[in-house]
C-alpha cells in the first residue's frame, strides 16, 4: 500500500510517499501554493493517481500540549476539504517537531541553509509520514500477536 504524506504550509506543501509495502517513507517533491486551494488539491489528486497511493496522510500541527491552535484547526478544514476531491483516505497525524526534526537532519548532512530551505518541507513530510507508518505497523502488529495461535 503506498501512502502519501503532507506538510501543509501556507507558501508550500511538502510532499513524501511510502514505498509499496507502506514500510519507509521518502521525501518526495514540494508543491508551491497556488492563489487557490481548489487548485492545490486538484495537484495532489492527480499526485495520488500518478503514484497510485491508497491513503494519504496529512500533518497535524499540534501544539507542544497538545492542543489544536489555528494550525491544527486548519490543517483540519483543509484535510476535510481533500477529502472531497480524492478516492482514497485522508488521515491525521501528529507533526509536532517534524520540521526541527528535518532541518536538524539536513544540517547533520551538512547542506548550507538555502539548500536546506528547498528541501525541509518534503523532508518534513517523510518524517510525519515515517512516524504515521511506523504507528500503523505498530498497531497492527499488536493486533496480530492477540488473535489466538
Amino acid at each position: 500500500m503506498r501512502v502519501i504524506g503532507l506538510d501543509l504550509g501556507s507558501k508550500r506543501i511538502g510532499v513524501a510517499i511510502s514505498d509499496s509495502s507502506a514500510t519507509i517513507a521518502t521525501p518526495f517533491t514540494v508543491i508551491n501554493r497556488s492563489k487557490k486551494q481548489s487548485e492545490d488539491h486538484r495537484v495532489i489528486a492527480a499526485l495520488v493517481r500518478e503514484e497510485e497511493a491508497e491513503a494519504i496522510v496529512v500533518g497535524l500541527p499540534l501544539s507542544m500540549s497538545g492542543d489544536k491552535g489555528p494550525a491544527a484547526r486548519a490543517a483540519v478544514a483543509e484535510s476535510e476539504a481533500l477529502a472531497t476531491v480524492v478516492d482514497v483516505p485522508v488521515h491525521l497525524h501528529d507533526e509536532r517537531l517534524t520540521t526541527v526534526a528535518a532541518d536538524a537532519l539536513l544540517m547533520e548532512a551538512k547542506m548550507k541553509a538555502q539548500a536546506r530551505r528547498r528541501v525541509v518541507d518534503k523532508v518534513a513530510a517523510a518524517v510525519m509520514l515515517q512516524s504515521w507508518l511506523d504507528t500503523r505497523k505498530h498497531v497492527l502488529d499488536d493486533d496480530d500477536s492477540s488473535e489466538p495461535q
